[in-house]
């Protein structure tokens, strides 16, 4: 469904899920969003439900206080865009002149990252933002995923438990 000049997911009746290399005119603003992060909590693996051991493979790594993801209940393979959203977000950018006001992503471009999280690991969406942060002008960039709250270079949000009105 369209909204606001992008693609959106309607979850209920007022909530709207913007989909991932949208572009949106919303207030009078342009807003790009890429959603999508690697989970950095799994370094015990992804469990399976169907998996004859998983129960007693769940208790174990409980008990060691490992860190891990189930896959269809707390991990997707789909937390990562897929090669057609990459390409969705690139033609929307151009489109766009490559100038938006802000930007909402869940991780953030490479050398932001690195900046809030240590040790940090490069992967191919945050390499991706890395280059929408060299080639787009914006004001701002929002990210959450590394559950925080704080401004880096003056423009990038680091944003986990409050809210903002952006003017």
């Amino acid at each position: 469904m369209k909204w606001k000049g992008g693609d959106v997911y309607q979850v209920r009746e007022h909530i709207l899920h913007l989909m991932r290399g949208q572009v949106f005119e919303i207030g009078g603003m342009t807003f790009f969003t890429m959603g999508g992060a690697v989970s950095h909590d799994i370094s015990a693996g992804i469990l399976k439900t169907d998996d004859p051991d998983f129960l007693y493979r769940k208790q174990v790594l409980d008990r060691h206080k490992a860190l891990y993801r189930i896959n269809h209940i707390s991990w997707w393979k789909e937390e990562l865009p897929c090669d057609e959203e990459y390409e969705t977000a690139l033609k929307n950018l151009e489109n766009a002149g490559w100038h938006v006001d802000c930007i909402l992503t869940h991780c953030a471009p490479d050398s932001i990252a690195a900046q809030v999280c240590h040790p940090y690991k490069p992967d191919r969406l945050t390499g991706f933002l890395e280059t929408v942060k060299r080639r787009c002008s914006f004001d701002y960039w929002f990210f959450g995923h590394h559950h925080d709250n704080r401004t880096i270079e003056g423009r990038f949000i680091l944003q986990w438990e409050q809210m903002v009105e952006i003017q």
